[in-house]
Formats: C-alpha cells, sequence, structure tokens
C-alpha cells in the first residue's frame, strides 16, 4: 500500500493494489475510488485532502507490516524492518 500526496493539487492518493485502473467513482464528494478491470478497488482519491485528513499524522495499528519504507520524491528508499535488519547482518 502506497500513500502519495500531492500538495499542488492538495489530493491524497491511496494505492491499495499495483494495477491500472479502469473505472473510477466518486463514492461522496471528494472521495474517488479507482477500480481495475477485474472492479477491484486499486486505489482511493481524497481531494482536498489538507482539509479533511491531518496529514501531518500517520498511525498504524495492528497491521502485520513487514517492510516499511519512508521516502521522499526524488530521493533513494530507505528500507525499514525484517529486510533491511536482515541486510545489515
Amino acid at each position: 500500500m502506497i500513500f502519495q500526496y500531492h500538495s499542488d493539487t492538495d489530493m491524497l492518493y491511496i494505492e491499495l493494489a499495483s494495477g491500472i485502473s479502469t473505472e473510477s467513482e466518486e463514492v461522496t464528494p471528494g472521495i474517488v475510488l479507482d477500480f481495475d478491470e477485474n472492479d477491484r478497488v486499486v486505489g482511493i482519491e481524497i481531494e482536498d485532502a489538507s482539509k479533511v485528513i491531518d496529514l501531518a499524522r500517520l498511525e498504524l495499528l495492528s497491521l502485520p507490516v513487514d517492510n516499511l519504507i519512508f521516502s521522499k520524491a526524488g530521493m533513494p528508499e530507505p528500507a525499514y524492518g525484517a529486510e533491511a535488519n536482515a541486510a545489515s547482518l
């Protein structure tokens, strides 16, 4: 899952699965779901995100995360988690 914020448009995109969006549906004002060819939700777009979400805070609860990656556009992605720990041994 990838969270990507576009400050120029104030849009937060949450990529749930890799794939190509073939259809989109606005389910409520400012919330758009992207579907793939098999009608699976592959992404969620939140318009005017800074007005409805605290973008300065991200909290993960009870997720089975093996690899957590923090990155900025144009910068290399350092890995955190089991894979990074194994690589440092």
